[in-house]
């Protein structure tokens, strides 16, 4: 009863904003928008669906080759079959909870090819049913945060990010309903995990991890965080079906949850000093809610986190 009044309470304080109904009142402001992305490289992850398929197919048309990295090989070809220049959209076929493979990706013949100007960190799962990869961790923490920062480390790591790059990371409007944590974000009991939880926990790491980005690459790339608004996505069909029904006729489409990456990589705004996340081509602050900001944890303890996390695997 107390999760499904909060959820109410949450859902009434931004659908006005979250929904299409902010979209489009904010989109009555924009310029008009014609980016060429022509000779950029670009690195997309989960890019055969939703949001990730929209990002992917938008910036082969707007002259962009593209590293399209997913796990399914069917829906790779089928991303490539759609594409506006087949020939400039390039499948990458990684199981993206496994860091086994991730850490291989540095290496593979397409992405050491040229530098890449863009990397868009999108895959992400909201699971209602617990579950643990291969290598043992809770499969949505493998997929949301932890495989977010071994990728980009590892390509930092291997010289395949261009130094005047940018790395953009997509959160979650759900990133506001959680404070910083750690251990609770890798979740192996399965009566004690939440999906909805653990899903607004990573998210929340994702926005702090941007900013330690910022703070040790100086520029070289840059790092952005976004959100993309609530979208009619096949994640948000499967994991929160009553949501869905309820809000279904404001949902966003694919493409407006995809509008403030191609805004931001075309744009390069400054990393902001006082931190915040994107949503339609407006910086927002981090916190709507005071108690999120009361977190043990610093941005530094979460990256020790990771990283001891990342070399227990290795």
């Amino acid at each position: 009863m107390l999760r499904s009044l909060a959820s109410l309470v949450f859902y009434a304080r931004f659908v006005r904003t979250f929904s299409a109904l902010g979209y489009r009142r904010a989109a009555r402001q924009w310029q008009e928008f014609q980016p060429d992305f022509s000779g950029q490289t670009w690195l997309i992850t989960g890019a055969t669906g939703g949001i990730g398929r929209a990002i992917a197919l938008a910036a082969n048309q707007y002259g962009a080759r593209v590293l399209a990295v997913a796990r399914s090989e069917d829906k790779l070809a089928a991303l490539k079959k759609d594409a506006s220049t087949p020939k400039r959209l390039v499948p990458v076929q990684t199981d993206l909870a496994l860091m086994a493979g991730i850490r291989r990706l540095p290496q593979a013949r397409a992405v050491t090819t040229r530098p890449i100007d863009v990397v868009v960190n999108n895959v992400g799962v909201l699971l209602n049913e617990h579950s643990l990869t291969e290598e043992g961790l809770e499969t949505s923490f493998a997929t949301n945060i932890l495989g977010y920062f071994v990728l980009t480390e590892a390509l930092k790591d291997a010289g395949c990010l261009a130094d005047d790059g940018i790395v953009i990371n997509v959160s979650s409007g759900g990133m506001y309903g959680s404070p910083l944590k750690l251990e609770p974000m890798n979740c192996l009991d399965p009566k004690s995990f939440d999906g909805m939880n653990a899903y607004a926990m990573h998210k929340r790491a994702m926005v702090e991890l941007t900013r330690w980005w910022n703070q040790q690459w100086q520029g070289q790339p840059v790092a952005q965080v976004m959100h993309p608004g609530w979208v009619d996505t096949e994640g948000v069909q499967t994991s929160l079906p009553g949501f869905r029904r309820t809000l279904k006729k404001v949902l966003r489409n694919a493409e407006q949850g995809a509008d403030t990456v191609l805004w931001l990589a075309d744009q390069r705004p400054e990393p902001p000093a006082d931190g915040g996340i994107w949503l339609d081509r407006s910086l927002q602050p981090e916190h709507e809610f005071s108690w999120t900001r009361r977190s043990s944890p610093t941005t530094d303890d979460l990256v020790e986190y990771l990283t001891a996390m990342d070399q227990k695997l290795c």
